[in-house]
C-alpha cells in the first residue's frame, strides 16, 4: 500500500508567529509518519499583512504554478488562508485551481485567526462573502481554534465539518515541578514578559505606557522584557528610544530554544493586551501557561477559549494602559493571587496543551 500523498499549502518559519510553528509541528508531524508531502511555502519576510510588493505578487504567481504542478495524485490538502482582503484574493485563486483539479472535496482548510476572517465573510465585503463561500461549502472540512470562531463556517458548512482543534504549547515551554514550585518566591519584585511580535496592534506600547502610569515605588519594583521581531526598523528605533535609560525594561529581539525557556521560566506575568486584527488563540498565551506565569489580556477573537478572567489571570480593556496598570497594582497587593494563577496556569497547560494531543486531533480528523 503506497503511503498518503498530502499538498502542504501553508507557513513555515521563519518569521517566527503562532501560525508558523503551529504549521511546523502539523509539517514536521506528517514527514515522521512518512507521508509523501509536498510543502508549498506561504511565508513572508515581512509581517505585514497583505501583498505590499512586486517582489510579493512574483511570489504569489510562483505559488500558484506550484499547486498546479504538484496537485494531481494528491489524497489530502492541507491549507491556511489568509485573513486580510489581499491575501483572500490570492486565496480565492487557490481555491479555483483546487476546485478545478476536483480537490476541493479532499481539502481542509485550518484557520489560525479569526477575526479578520469574519470582516471578510461579512456583509461589509458581499462579493467576496459570495466568492468565498462557493469554495467554502466545497471543503471536506475546516478546523478553528475554538467555539468562539465555529460561527464564522456555520453558514457554509455542516457542524460535523467543523472541527476545534486547540492550540498548543511548545515542549520548551513547560518548567519542571521544581521550578514550579520556586516560582513567584521572590515577592519584592513582580516580573513581566511581551513575547510575541511587536506589532501596535498586539498592545505592546500599551503595556510599556502602563509602567509610566504607576508610581515610582512600583515602578522600581518591576521589570519588564519584551522579545519579538519589529513591523519595521522605524518602529524598533522608536520604541528603543523610549526604554533607553530605564534599567529594568529590556528588549531581546527574537528569542528561541534555551533563551525562550529562560525568559518564560523567569517571568511571573505574561502580558499580551492583544486586539490584533487577525487574531486567533496565541500559541504565546499557552506557553506562558506551561511555564505557570500569571496572564494579562484582552477579550479578542479566540482568546476566551482559552483564557478565564479571574482564573488564568486579568482581563484589560482593548487600547487601555491605565487597565494594565490597575491589574499589575492587583497583583503587587495579592500575591496569593499571583500564585493561584501560576498553579492552575501550569496544571491546564500539562493536563490540555500539550503538542501531542493537538497533533492527534488533527490525526482524526484527517483520518490518517
Amino acid at each position: 500500500m503506497r503511503n498518503r500523498s498530502v499538498l502542504f499549502i501553508g507557513a513555515l518559519p521563519p518569521p517566527i508567529t503562532g501560525q508558523s510553528v503551529a504549521c511546523k509541528a502539523l509539517y514536521d508531524d506528517f514527514k515522521n509518519k512518512n507521508y509523501d508531502v509536498y510543502c508549498i511555502n506561504l511565508s513572508k519576510d515581512s509581517l505585514v499583512s497583505g501583498v505590499n510588493s512586486f517582489g510579493r505578487i512574483f511570489e504569489v504567481g510562483r505559488i500558484f504554478i506550484k499547486i498546479v504542478s504538484h496537485i494531481r495524485g494528491k489524497d489530502l490538502v492541507y491549507f491556511t488562508p489568509a485573513e486580510s482582503i489581499a491575501g483572500n484574493l490570492k486565496d480565492i485563486m487557490v481555491y479555483l485551481l483546487l476546485f478545478l483539479y476536483g480537490k476541493l472535496p479532499l481539502t481542509f482548510i485550518h484557520m489560525h485567526g479569526g477575526e479578520g476572517m469574519k470582516h471578510i465573510l461579512s456583509d461589509k465585503h458581499p462579493i467576496l462573502e459570495k466568492i468565498n463561500s462557493f469554495f467554502i461549502k466545497k471543503l471536506a472540512g475546516v478546523i478553528v481554534l475554538g467555539n468562539r470562531l465555529v460561527s464564522i463556517y456555520e453558514p457554509y458548512l455542516s457542524k460535523d465539518k467543523i472541527n476545534i482543534v486547540n492550540n498548543f504549547a511548545t515542549a520548551e515551554s513547560f518548567i519542571t515541578y521544581t521550578e514550579l514550585r520556586n516560582k513567584n518566591r521572590s515577592y519584592d519584585i513582580i516580573r513581566i514578559l511581551y513575547l510575541s511580535n511587536l506589532i501596535e496592534s498586539k498592545g505592546y506600547n500599551d503595556l510599556l505606557d502602563a509602567y509610566f502610569l504607576l508610581n515610582e515605588s512600583y515602578r522600581n519594583n518591576l521589570e519588564i522584557n519584551f522579545a519579538g521581531s519589529f513591523e519595521s526598523e522605524h518602529q524598533k528605533r522608536e520604541f528603543l528610544k523610549k526604554i533607553e535609560n530605564i534599567s529594568n525594561i529590556k528588549y531581546h529581539g527574537v528569542v528561541k530554544g534555551k533563551e525562550k525557556r529562560k525568559l518564560f521560566s523567569q517571568s511571573d506575568v505574561f502580558c499580551l493586551p492583544t486586539y490584533y486584527p487577525y487574531e486567533g488563540q496565541p500559541i504565546s498565551i499557552l506557553e506562558a501557561y506551561a511555564a505557570g506565569c500569571s496572564v494579562i489580556t484582552t477579550e479578542h477573537s479566540g482568546i476566551y477559549d482559552i483564557f478565564t478572567p479571574e482564573v488564568n489571570g486579568l482581563s484589560v480593556r482593548k487600547r487601555k494602559p491605565v487597565d494594565i496598570k490597575d491589574a499589575l497594582l492587583k497583583l503587587f497587593e495579592d500575591k496569593l493571587l499571583l500564585r493561584k494563577f501560576s498553579i492552575v496556569n501550569a496544571r491546564t497547560a500539562r493536563t490540555s496543551y500539550r503538542l501531542e494531543h493537538h497533533l492527534s486531533q488533527l490525526r482524526r480528523i484527517f483520518n490518517l
